[in-house]
C-alpha cells in the first residue's frame, strides 16, 4: 500500500471512531470527564493525521536536503596559519 492509501485508511478509521464517540455521547451524556477526554483525544488524532498528510504532500526538496559535494583536493594551508592544531598545540611548541 502507498502512503496515500494508508493515510486514507487511517482517516476512515478516525471517521468511524468519531461516529462511535458521538453515539456514546448520546447514550452517556456530554458532561462526563471520560467522554470529554475521549472526544478530545479523537480530535487530536484527527489533527495529527492532517499534519502528517501535509508533511507527505510537501515537495521532495523540503524533505531531503540538497547534497553538497566536498572536493578531495587538499585545503589551502594559508587558511590555517593563525590557528593551532587541535589537541596538538602550536607548531613551534612541543606537546606536554
Amino acid at each position: 500500500m502507498s502512503v496515500h492509501d494508508e493515510l486514507m485508511s487511517v482517516q476512515r478509521c478516525l471517521d468511524d471512531m468519531s461516529r462511535s464517540v458521538n453515539r456514546l455521547e448520546q447514550q452517556l451524556g456530554r458532561g462526563g470527564l471520560d467522554i470529554r477526554r475521549v472526544r478530545t483525544d479523537c480530535e487530536h488524532l484527527r489533527e495529527s493525521v492532517a499534519l502528517l498528510r501535509e508533511a507527505t504532500h510537501a515537495s521532495p526538496s523540503a524533505r531531503r536536503p540538497e547534497l553538497v559535494t566536498i572536493s578531495d583536493a587538499p585545503y589551502d594551508y594559508s587558511l590555517w596559519t593563525d590557528s593551532d592544531d587541535e589537541g596538538l598545540g602550536a607548531r613551534d611548541r612541543h606537546a606536554p
